[in-house]
């Protein structure tokens, strides 16, 4: 096994939580960005209309300052132009319970949900690299496996329908 094969690919994270939404509602911003570069992806955050996009914002800056600055402290090299958005996930926290008044004195509960916000960005492998890594897996070729002809259903024979 070659020795970058053998390597792992490393991950880096940032996360906001107890964040004031819904899950559900991050949700919708998260999953436009996953397996997108870093640069499109913050340009995609950074024009969505959606009200937790300054903050997914702030979360994904957060997530390739810590690949930078893990990198350069422990003296690996990371380029920040090969990183993508690994992982994107909008996870529930805590529920506030809520009254609300209600007619004739009564009063109605609520809950304010909470999100806890991960980002998770790595580099992805130029595919230069991982096709020179396994050479012996392109040679070899599987053969298609063979399909068995199956019969038709015999037809009901003409004279019997004739006879009716």
């Amino acid at each position: 096994m070659s020795k970058i094969a053998a390597e792992k690919i490393r991950e880096f994270r940032a996360e906001a939580k107890f964040q004031r939404t819904s899950p559900q509602k991050a949700k919708l911003v998260l999953d436009t960005i996953k397996g997108m570069r870093v640069e499109q992806a913050l340009s995609t955050v950074h024009f969505s209309t959606k009200r937790m996009g300054p903050v997914i914002e702030k979360v994904l800056r957060s997530a390739i300052q810590n690949a930078t600055y893990i990198s350069q402290e422990q003296g690996l090299d990371i380029d920040v132009d090969n990183l993508y958005v690994r992982t994107a996930v909008a996870n529930e926290g805590p529920r506030m319970k809520r009254i609300r008044p209600a007619p004739m004195g009564r009063a109605f509960r609520y809950q304010r949900r909470l999100a806890h916000i991960i980002v998770t960005v790595a580099e992805k492998t130029p595919p230069a690299v991982l096709g020179s890594a396994a050479p012996d897996a392109l040679k070899t070729k599987k053969k298609p496996a063979k399909t068995v002809a199956r019969k038709a259903p015999a037809k009901k024979s003409v004279a019997k329908k004739a006879k009716k």
